[in-house]
């Protein structure tokens, strides 16, 4: 009885140790945005800049706002999981440009436990056994497109 006590005990231990994984890791953004996925649901209305990637005249600035979205991960591989959330944290800040008024977002950041990174190219997130979460922050602007 004691022996068996000690292997479910070794066993619970086991199984919080490999739920409790925390990866952080950058993404490419240009391949999360590749999806036909990411084109049909981010469109064209807004643009999004990251980092500090050039962009036109800003017209009018609506002020910096943050995202922090989590998904499921569950039986997905990091990168599956990841460019699935980084999604939904871009669809949030398309949402809050359109009803600010913005036609883009400039200055995205990963903003992961309270770490921010600028990148013009990737995107951080965490992703464990069974959740990933992105979290981003931009500024809302009106700025003069290229046509």
């Amino acid at each position: 009885m004691k022996t068996l006590m000690v292997v479910i005990l070794l066993n619970m231990l086991m199984f919080t140790s490999a739920m409790a994984r925390d990866s952080i890791e950058s993404y490419s953004v240009k391949d999360a945005l590749a999806t036909d996925t990411a084109k049909e649901k981010l469109g064209t209305d807004v643009s999004f800049y990251f980092g500090n990637s050039k962009h036109g005249e800003v017209l009018k600035t609506f002020g910096t706002f943050s995202t922090n979205k989590k998904t499921n991960a569950f039986n997905k591989s990091d990168k599956e999981a990841c460019q699935w959330v980084f999604l939904s944290a871009m669809i949030a800040l398309k949402d809050r440009a359109v009803r600010e008024g913005g036609n883009a977002v400039i200055n995205i950041k990963s903003i992961y436990r309270n770490n921010t990174t600028s990148s013009n190219n990737s995107f951080q997130c965490g992703a464990g056994t069974i959740i990933a979460g992105v979290a981003l922050e931009g500024t809302v602007v009106e700025i003069i497109t290229k046509d």
